[in-house]
């Protein structure tokens, strides 16, 4: 199915969770003759951009104080290949890095094209994949471990194992949302890899866009504590800029390409 088509279903998907309140994988495979597991892969990245709630076999909506606001898909990808830009301009030549999953943190790949000697470790296979696809074949390594539908990445006490098994330069890292007084926020309950990822890297960075910071999320993932940069769009109110920045943290706002 076509990027376009793809788009379309899932804006459907939302409006009927609006209209009824909840809905079954089955019920939805069927509605959009499609397989369950693209249903699943839908609700998935639904979900990563805050647009609904998991639950199993299905989705109810998410409460209406979380939700974003609505930006068109150009202006997303201009914003998180601004990120990229901008988290791609940290990292040296033979730099050490642990790309975790997600689609802003892959908006860095292409600009490491432009670094020589790297060796990245991922969880996700879409960042290995697109990461073979550089010229300058950065040393690609995989956590393995136990592979999450929900979050589309490896998870558990394996991948967190071969990660203690070396040391990093910098984790670059997204988040469903951000609290500005205790740290980053996620729908999932799975959070342990990323809190090991922070524990092996000596410098963590956030990528995320400026709409998802207030949005207080209940599961904390990482604690201001252990994270050193922030990297958002110039969307970000300087109140807090501001309150992140008394956490000790550096925020980078990057403006966004009209």
């Amino acid at each position: 199915m076509s990027k376009r088509n793809t788009q379309q279903r899932r804006h459907a998907i939302i409006s009927l969770l609006g209209e009824r309140g909840e809905l079954s994988v089955d019920e939805l495979a069927r509605l959009f003759e499609t397989s369950e597991v693209t249903i699943r892969k839908d609700l998935a990245e639904l979900e990563k951009n805050g647009l609904l709630l998991r639950r199993y076999g299905g989705a109810v909506p998410v409460p209406s104080e979380l939700v974003p606001p609505v930006v068109e898909e150009d202006e997303v990808s201009k914003r998180k290949q601004a990120l990229g830009r901008a988290a791609a301009a940290l990292i040296r030549d033979h730099n050490r890095l642990i790309i975790d999953s997600g689609s802003t943190t892959a908006a860095l790949i292409p600009e490491l094209a432009k670094r020589r000697g790297l060796v990245v470790m991922t969880n996700s296979l879409a960042v290995a994949a697109a990461l073979r696809e550089l010229e300058n074949e950065p040393t690609l390594l995989m956590t393995g471990g136990t592979w999450d539908p929900h979050s589309e990445a490896f998870q558990g006490l394996v991948a967190e194992q071969v990660l203690r098994s070396y040391d990093f330069d910098q984790l670059f890292i997204g988040a469903a949302g951000i609290d500005p007084l205790r740290g980053t926020t996620t729908f999932n309950e799975l959070v342990g890899l990323s809190r090991v990822m922070a524990e092996v890297a000596r410098e963590v960075i956030v990528l995320a866009e400026s709409h998802k910071v207030g949005r207080k999320i209940p599961n904390l993932e990482l604690p201001w504590s252990r994270i050193h940069i922030l990297i958002t769009d110039d969307g970000l109110a300087p109140a807090l800029r501001q309150q992140i920045e008394q956490q000790g943290v550096q925020v980078i706002c990057v403006p966004v390409p009209v």
